[in-house]
């Protein structure tokens, strides 16, 4: 079994493994921004969002273009956005479940008392 495809998979979905990188991730598939403009958008501090950034760069998920005193990211696979679709699906359909669950046990709840 070759092992390297696997340690890049968990090596990329460790540098998702955060919520702010998410968050960046999202705005960045609306189009290219710069740290300022990140940092509005997102409602964090500067720093925050430029060590994130950071992170981001170094597993060649985002990458920055010098622009005169500004740097601005984008995206360096088109496919990212689909792939913050395709875990937002799973995320509905676990929610979906944990609702369905629940209303089950409530049903059998209410039966119970009757």
């Amino acid at each position: 079994m070759d092992l390297t495809v696997q340690q890049f998979k968990a090596d990329f979905f460790k540098a998702l493994a955060h919520p702010l990188r998410i968050r960046i991730l999202e705005v960045l598939s609306q189009g290219d921004k710069n740290v300022n403009e990140l940092q509005s958008i997102i409602g964090s501090e500067g720093s925050a969002v430029s060590q994130q950034l950071s992170v981001l760069r170094s597993r060649n998920i985002v990458k920055g273009t010098k622009d005169g005193n500004k740097v601005t990211y984008s995206l360096c696979d088109p496919a990212i956005p689909e792939l913050l679709n395709v875990a937002k699906q799973i995320f509905n359909h676990h929610l979906i479940d944990t609702i369905s669950m629940l209303d089950k046990v409530n049903d059998d709840n209410m039966k119970a008392m009757s």
